[in-house]
């Protein structure tokens, strides 16, 4: 038996993704990406990546480090060139099948990590960086005049056009990198894990800035990231890369509640995994009969909840005993030990078909006073779970 455990226990050798389809094909796509593959070396690094983006749509590109992110969106800047397939934008390829056009004439803005601003310039100098005042409107007068349209448009004040970028914080630096990029008017912007380095009250209100600005003024967005959570929130659809492969393609909800396998469930956030018994719909393990949607196979499965489908009820059915809990604040994590299911403690021989109880599990909770070490706990399982087949878990 398998006990459950955190997206923080996860083995290290995770099974090789499927190659994921990508969404519901548009003709408002702004970005297509077919079957690309990219090598260093002998190293396979993309190994055929498909992805379409909407015109005007925000994607975020999630994964562990070392999947390919990075990669796949220095290819789409043009920084990179693929080995196989092509990349088209607008309609018309920019790369693959002998046809390769430069990263200047992509129409493409590139917000690095760092921001990367040049520190012997001003403020208004970086932005400025690149335009051509004999094709603006008053000339000189132009820029200057365009410099405090862009800073007024990153919520930043004009007179900061005088700084230097180490006069600026964090956040200020990122949205300068911002202004710099949408200076040139860029149909598409990637932006490449610009709010990592970040605090993070700071890096929430950065991202929301941003995102806004990028809605308001149209550009098609990916950003690349491995912070779950800002993934989630950012973005209108999520790819979730692994080894080089998109795992699974899709709107931020779909991919969290119903993600494609165990090693995306587990990537994307917390997952209390259980051994179950499939029959129909209904999926039998420590915690009851749980409905599934869809459900793979029949038999054994693994059963996949989020810890905040299982709450804290007094007329719950099931019972647990409190091992340890860690308090954040506004919630606490508790960890449980799942009595032994009724059909057991009546005496009954084991059932292959029913676990066996004692799985530890970890749930969330906002009362850390109700839930101390020793405290038996009622509890209630909400909504649909999600069941992994036991062939797909075979390289774990």
């Amino acid at each position: 038996m398998t006990d459950s455990y955190t997206s923080s226990d996860a083995p290290s050798r995770l099974p090789e993704p499927r190659i994921a389809p990508s969404v519901a094909p548009s003709t408002n796509n702004h970005l297509e990406i077919d079957a690309v593959t990219k090598n260093f070396g002998s190293q396979a690094v993309l190994k055929g990546v498909n992805l379409s983006v909407a015109k005007g749509g925000t994607t975020a590109i999630v994964g562990p480090s070392g999947s390919g992110k990075t990669t796949l969106l220095r290819l789409i800047a043009g920084f990179e060139h693929p080995e196989t397939g092509s990349i088209s934008l607008n309609g018309s390829k920019v790369a693959g099948e002998g046809i390769w056009i430069p990263a200047h004439k992509r129409h493409v803005g590139y917000v690095a990590q760092d921001g990367a601003l040049f520190p012997h310039l001003t403020v208004g100098q970086n932005i400025s960086f690149g335009l051509d005042a004999s094709k603006l409107a008053g000339g000189h007068r132009g820029v200057k005049a365009r410099v405090s349209e862009l800073l007024e448009m990153v919520s930043l004040d004009p007179a900061m056009a005088r700084r230097r970028p180490h006069q600026l914080s964090g956040g200020q630096q990122q949205r300068v990198a911002l202004a710099r990029a949408l200076a040139r008017e860029p149909e598409l912007m990637l932006l490449d894990e610009p709010f990592s380095a970040l605090d993070a009250g700071l890096r929430v209100a950065t991202r929301r800035a941003v995102g806004k600005v990028l809605q308001d003024a149209g550009v098609t967005t990916i950003l690349v990231t491995h912070d779950q959570a800002e993934a989630l929130s950012f973005a209108d659809q999520v790819a979730v890369m692994r080894g080089g492969k998109l795992a699974q393609i899709g709107n931020p909800f779909v991919v969290y509640t119903r993600p494609a396998d165990r090693a995306t469930a587990e990537f994307l956030g917390d997952a209390v995994i259980l051994d179950a018994w499939m029959e129909g719909s209904l999926a039998t393990c420590s915690l009851g009969g749980i409905p599934v949607r869809r459900p793979p196979a029949q038999g054994r499965v693994q059963l996949m909840l989020r810890p905040e489908q299982i709450r804290i009820a007094e007329d719950g059915p099931i019972r647990g005993v409190v091992v340890d809990t860690d308090y954040f604040g506004p919630e606490t994590t508790v960890r449980l030990k799942l009595a032994v299911p009724p059909v057991l403690a009546e005496g009954a021989v084991a059932d292959p078909r029913y676990p066996g109880g004692g799985e530890i599990i970890t749930i969330r909770h906002w009362n850390a006073s109700i839930a101390r070490p020793g405290s038996e706990l009622c509890l209630r399982v909400v909504g649909e779970a999600v069941a992994f087949p036991m062939e797909d878990l075979a390289h774990d």
